[in-house]
């Protein structure tokens, strides 16, 4: 039923999205890209820029409602709050979100999940959610759950949310540009009849092949803001409590929790990848993570 809703939640989501873009690019008065001249260069921009960008914002705009539907988040408001050890989780987000400067303490989530795992998520740092597995919650002593919270509260003060999308807004409408380009130069070799789905199948190759360039790029920056998390996360709950949450994920058994892929770059680890995989891996290793964290002027 779960999988049916998700499903039910994302196409809904790509549909909006696919209206609401076509509406904004018709209130732009953008015309159409090819013309009987060739490419317009200036309406492709705009064509790929509109989508590229607009897909990634809508995305980040809904990002709270997605993760409640897709990861079965519910979300305990301070007045609903009755049991000790969430009242305690719910004081530590409130002192960390001080420490760091935020304007408003994130709601605190909770999801059934037997992996140990945490992420943050939303439009802003006024309107953000730290939501945590009963797994992590059940496993974790207290110290290593304050190096949680305050990685994934380092995350909400350093904007990762809005930067990633801001990256992933470029990449997508550089690879629909360079795309639409390479579809245009190999069908203009063929015969007319022909050169619609020419074009058509060689858009869909390019941005598939393009597109692991993009995902190497974003995961390449997704790593990068991993360490720096980390380092928040270290001045906020103190670097023994970050490295003791870092360790307890590197020493225990790692349950991979896959019902929404694309959170995968939201949570505090993922699962290990090696050789090129590792290129495409939103973590680095946690074992780096540790060294790197022990090392680090904080």
């Amino acid at each position: 039923m779960r999988t049916f809703r998700n499903i039910a939640l994302m196409f809904a989501v790509n549909i909006g999205i696919i209206i609401t873009l076509s509406i904004v690019l018709s209130l732009l008065g953008v015309e159409p890209y090819m013309q009987s001249y060739g490419l317009n260069y200036e309406s492709l921009a705009i064509f790929c820029l509109v989508w590229g960008m607009g897909a990634s914002f809508i995305s980040l705009l809904m990002s709270k409602t997605i993760v409640k539907w897709t990861m079965g988040v519910k979300v305990l408001k301070e007045n609903e709050i009755t049991s000790p050890e969430l009242r305690k989780l719910h004081l530590m987000l409130q002192r960390l979100s001080l420490q760091a400067g935020l304007p408003k303490t994130p709601e605190l989530g909770v999801y059934q999940s037997p992996e140990m795992n945490a992420f943050a998520t939303g439009p802003s740092k006024s309107r953000s959610l730290v939501a945590f597995s009963t797994g992590l919650l059940e496993k974790m002593t207290d110290e290593e759950i304050e190096g949680v919270a305050a990685h994934e509260i380092a995350h909400i003060a350093n904007g990762d949310m809005i930067t990633m999308t801001l990256l992933q807004g470029v990449v997508n409408a550089l690879i629909m540009f360079i795309a639409r380009i390479i579809a245009f130069a190999v069908s203009s070799r063929f015969e007319r009849d022909s050169r619609y789905w020419i074009q058509f199948v060689t858009v869909i190759v390019a941005q598939l092949i393009l597109g692991v360039f993009g995902v190497m790029i974003t995961s390449w920056f997704s790593r990068k803001r991993e360490f720096r998390a980390d380092q928040g996360g270290a001045r906020y709950a103190g670097r023994s409590k970050m490295i003791a949450a870092l360790q307890a994920l590197n020493n225990r058994h790692q349950i991979a929790d896959d019902r929404a892929p694309q959170m995968a770059a939201l949570k505090i680890s993922s699962s290990k990848k090696g050789g090129f995989l590792s290129l495409l891996s939103t973590h680095p290793p946690l074992e780096e993570r540790i060294e790197a964290l022990k090392s680090a002027r904080i």
